[in-house]
């Protein structure tokens, strides 16, 4: 794979992952900036990590050997600096959720679809090898057609979490619960799935936060056009635990929890995929492995050498969002709104 030049953008709580797995890819790819806005961030980041700062993105973008952006900033700088670095004629790769309303996914992935660049969403548990196992089996349909299905995100956050000025607003992350924390997931079981129906939801904040945004949905809907299924996803479920996605096939059920698949055939036989660790469902966002976001860069990188979609694309978020769109459309309560 030939080597890139790449600019990293934002220094923020996001950034340790992808710094550690752009260390590992070293060969792949070389990091030219390291970009924020404060210099306080700039110095702190400088201690841990081996690449050159910098606090004007203008420079990064107009230096020839920069070849692809990824952009970890807030929520709400998501739309303007995206159109920024594509039409500066760089790929991107950004942190989910692209920016504070489903419009703004839409408007950068047509962006880099009219500037033929590419456009990837750090959706890194796409390549836990648990999800990719499942991936595999339910495309080939061994496993026969879907019968029912739940998705469950017990995680937990402190008030203090949220004490974060703006954390948990719609002004500056979009939304709470859907949009920051279960949007991985609610991915997952889209690209499992296919089709997901919203038929009914409740989205509120329970008593054990004080923020604007939701911290607690449950929804019914319908799964790949037919299937019942059931949604949950919370950050008020101490200590927090990890989020499971149950398909109920024809022949078996396939339990998906963490980085784990267990898979029970009615045969009797079983499968298991994958190794249990900590995934940021607790108090400490943060508290995970970065090797699933190594493959996603590395798979961002062929990408483009390739000439060829990322395996988790601007379209792929435009779907996700527009799923949790349909959870707030359709709640029972109207005291919660984006």
């Amino acid at each position: 794979m030939r080597r890139k030049g790449i600019a990293l953008v934002g220094l923020g709580l996001a950034v340790r992952p992808h710094a550690l797995s752009l260390m590992d890819l070293s060969a792949e790819a070389e990091v030219l900036y390291a970009v924020s806005q404060s210099q306080a961030r700039c110095a702190a980041f400088a201690a841990d990590y081996p690449f050159p700062t910098a606090t004007d993105l203008e420079k990064a973008l107009t230096d020839e050997r920069v070849e692809a952006v990824i952009l970890l900033t807030p929520p709400s700088t998501h739309r303007d600096l995206g159109s920024r670095i594509l039409e500066s004629g760089r790929h991107l790769l950004i942190e989910k959720p692209v920016g504070l309303v489903t419009a703004d996914a839409e408007a950068l992935q047509a962006l880099a679809e009219a500037r033929g660049l590419k456009l990837g969403v750090v959706f890194q548990h796409r390549f836990r090898p648990a999800f990719l196992r499942l991936a595999e089996l339910v495309a080939e349909g061994s496993l026969g057609p879907l019968a029912a299905g739940h998705c469950r995100v017990p995680w937990w956050r402190p008030q203090s979490y949220y004490d974060e000025p703006g954390r948990g607003m719609f002004a500056r992350d979009g939304g709470g619960v859907l949009l920051t924390q279960a949007i991985h997931t609610l991915d997952l079981l889209r690209a499992l799935v296919g089709r997901i129906d919203i038929h009914s939801s409740l989205v509120s904040t329970t008593a054990l936060h004080e923020m604007e945004a939701e911290d607690h949905v449950a929804a019914l809907a319908t799964f790949g056009g037919r299937a019942p299924g059931t949604i949950m996803a919370t950050t008020a479920c101490y200590p927090g635990f990890p989020e499971t996605i149950d398909l109920v096939f024809a022949t078996a059920t396939a339990h998906l929890e963490g980085g784990v698949l267990n898979l029970f055939r009615h045969d009797g036989s079983s499968e298991t995929v994958g190794r249990s660790q900590a995934f940021g469902s607790g108090a400490d966002p943060m508290a995970f492995a970065h090797d699933a976001h190594r493959a996603l860069i590395t798979d961002f990188l062929r990408a483009i050498d390739e000439d060829r979609a990322p395996a988790v694309s601007g379209a792929d978020i435009v779907a996700t969002r527009r799923l949790i769109d349909a959870m707030f459309a359709r709640s029972i309560s109207k005291g919660i709104a984006p």
